[in-house]
């Protein structure tokens, strides 16, 4: 049988912890889903930059619509579904890479990158960009914890598994 190969919780624990900050921050989310925190298109980009690393086939469907509803081209989408971010805003490439290296570094960004993306946004729009970044990587770690499941369930038959 084939290694299950895309990020997913380790374990029930972390699924909590990650749950409890949504909820905690639910008013916020709700903020940043109207656009009150960020555009449309940015926050899609965002989401779509995290997706990719993650490899989420449920968010990167639905994300996908979002984004093109927002407004991004369908190119710009492809590109941003191979991991690219040559054809994305200049303006907004730096929170798309620190998006694609927090997800890589599983939720712990080096300091200098960090440091980088607060001087270049300002504090607030920092925490925005880490809370987008946050709330997809749950959404995608819970649509491939639930492929794993139907991957195990089902001997490896169900779900994608890479």
């Amino acid at each position: 049988m084939e290694k299950f190969k895309k990020r997913r919780f380790n374990s029930f624990g972390e699924f909590i912890k990650e749950l409890k900050f949504i909820i905690k921050n639910r008013d916020q989310i709700k903020k940043l889903d109207s656009g009150e925190l960020l555009d449309a298109e940015f926050r899609q980009r965002l989401m779509m930059a995290v997706t990719e690393v993650n490899g989420c086939r449920y968010c990167s469907y639905y994300h996908s619509k979002l984004a093109l509803k927002a407004g991004i081209s369908q190119a710009e989408l492809n590109s941003l579904l191979a991991g690219e971010l040559e054809d994305c805003p200049k303006e907004e490439t730096l929170a798309l890479f620190y998006a694609q290296h927090w997800t890589e570094k599983k939720g712990q960004p080096e300091q200098e990158m960090m440091d980088k993306v607060k001087a270049e946004y300002g504090r607030e729009k920092f925490e925005t960009i880490n809370l987008a970044v946050r709330m997809i990587n749950f959404g995608n770690l819970s649509g491939n914890s639930f492929d794993y499941f139907l991957y195990k369930l089902s001997f490896g038959l169900l779900a994608q598994s890479s």
